[in-house]
């Protein structure tokens, strides 16, 4: 006996979605924080200059993406890829913790302490915004809004296509400029004309190597670290795919 068809049915249609109002809120929030310190460095800067910072890359990045993760909150869909949520973490991290521990460190050999000293206005508010933040705004998502064990280890290698990608471009950029230009080389770390290729290489190397450690500690954290409970309504299951 043969028995009809019938038509998928829909989860959605059995289940129904769950609004996050407070994670909604909280990474629209992060979103915008990502967004003005752009927005700002470009009205008081030369823009092509602004978006040769790795910086710029990671905080656009994580405009995008936390404001794409807060709609799906607000709407009660499926969280982003854990692939892409989770390599705007890394990157995002990074770049506060380079900042703070070698850029604005004066016991570092790459310090440029004095200068960020001198900030003032806007530049100020830009450099807050875009390098404290969003990296703490992003971890602080991660741990508290966020289900555990949604990460992968095959995403710690996965995730270095983005340093890679971002070394190639100003190494080429740095070459195409002239010797004389005062922003051939975005950072103290990377200038071939102060350093060399060889030691900016190795430079490169060991950052590398940082942001897979960094890549793996997220993900061994992700593993072992307890899901946290919002009394706005319950978190939606692992099996949705990513980070929320």
């Amino acid at each position: 006996m043969l028995t009809p068809k019938t038509a998928a049915v829909p989860a959605s249609a059995v289940l129904p979605a769950v609004r996050r109002p407070v994670a909604a809120a909280f990474r629209a929030l992060i979103a915008l924080a990502a967004a003005t310190g752009v927005v700002i460095e470009c009205v008081l800067g030369s823009v092509p200059v602004v978006l040769s910072f790795f910086t710029i890359w990671s905080n656009i990045a994580v405009a995008v993406v936390f404001a794409l993760s807060a709609l799906r909150a607000w709407n009660g869909r499926p969280p982003l890829p854990a692939l892409w949520t989770g390599g705007v973490l890394l990157c995002i991290g990074v770049v506060g913790l380079v900042f703070h521990l070698v850029l604005a460190n004066e016991s570092s050999a790459f310090n440029q302490a004095a200068e960020i000293a001198g900030l003032r206005g806007g530049k100020a508010v830009a450099n807050q915004l875009l390098h404290t933040v969003t990296p703490i705004g992003a971890a602080l998502d991660w741990l508290v809004l966020t289900l555990p064990g949604a990460l992968r280890w095959r995403h710690a290698a996965q995730w270095l296509a983005a340093p890679a990608a971002y070394l190639a471009f100003a190494l080429t950029r740095g070459a195409l400029l002239s010797p004389d230009a005062r922003t051939r080389y975005t950072y103290p770390f990377l200038d071939v004309a102060e350093h060399g290729y060889a030691s900016v290489l190795l430079n490169a190397a060991v950052l590398g190597l940082v942001f897979y450690a960094v890549g793996l500690l997220i993900v061994g954290l992700d593993r072992v670290r307890p899901a946290v409970r919002l009394r706005e309504n319950r978190i939606s299951s692992q099996s949705a795919g990513g980070l929320k």
